[in-house]
């Protein structure tokens, strides 16, 4: 299968909802490509098609075009291979934590094992991270964490605004936890929180907006209380499991 089987219409920017809204237009062709791979509508071998041909088809310059490959050759999405194009990569070299990769991953309908492998990255990161912060915790980073909370008591996960205030919590969160390695998976949890919480509510999976389970983190990370801080962490995102396994019960 060739690239010119993806939409080829001239990439506009997407909702204001979504991160790539202002994006470049060799961002957006990146983005349709990115997300006929995720989607499977191009499939690992398959190649890409040629850089003048897929140009002309998609209405943009050659130059734009060569852009979108070389950032999608960055992602591991595509390789090169001598003589004969460029072709979709194997799954397993696919950066599946960049932020962009995973938003490309949740444009259209999302592999079911995807959502599941971010759950479960989030249950084994995040618990973890709530515990440290219990123990590791400034009072600048604990102050921001009651404001993200505040924020989504008073907007709700069903606006963009209470959505931008559960991502900076889990971010203030693990910065809180005072490991340089989970704060470096920050921007892939912030996606990995932001896109299921879209997906939810696409798929009418939503539950409740989880306030007090958010607030039940916050408290024991406020007192300190690495053990509180964990639990409460690892039930919220309990909910979301169950909730995302109920609609898919057969990859669990």
């Amino acid at each position: 299968m060739v690239a010119g089987a993806v939409n080829h219409e001239r990439p506009k920017p997407e909702a204001a909802d979504q991160p790539s809204a202002q994006a470049t237009i060799h961002a957006a062709i990146a983005r349709r490509i990115g997300s006929a791979i995720l989607a499977g509508e191009l499939k690992p071998g398959d190649c890409v098609g040629g850089e003048i041909g897929q140009s002309r088809s998609m209405g943009v310059s050659r130059p734009a075009y060569r852009e979108a490959i070389r950032l999608l050759l960055a992602k591991g999405l595509l390789e090169t291979r001598p003589k004969s194009g460029t072709h979709v990569a194997p799954r397993r070299r696919w950066n599946l934590l960049d932020p962009e990769v995973i938003a490309w991953a949740f444009a259209g309908n999302p592999d079911p094992r995807f959502i599941r492998d971010l759950l479960e990255l989030r249950a084994l990161v995040e618990p973890a991270a709530a515990a440290l912060a219990a123990q590791r915790r400034s009072e600048a980073e604990l102050e921001e964490m009651r404001a993200a909370i505040a924020a989504m008591k008073a907007h709700g996960l069903n606006s963009a605004a209470g959505r931008e205030a559960d991502r900076q919590f889990h971010n203030s969160l693990l910065a809180a936890s005072g490991n340089e390695a989970f704060a470096s998976l920050s921007k892939s949890i912030e996606a990995a929180v932001q896109w299921i919480t879209l997906y939810k509510k696409r798929r009418d999976l939503w539950r409740s907006d989880l306030v007090d389970e958010h607030t039940a983190v916050f408290e024991g990370v406020a007192n300190k209380d690495p053990d509180a801080a964990r639990q409460a962490m690892s039930e919220l995102l309990g909910i979301t499991l169950a909730n995302v396994k109920t609609q898919f019960p057969e990859i669990f």
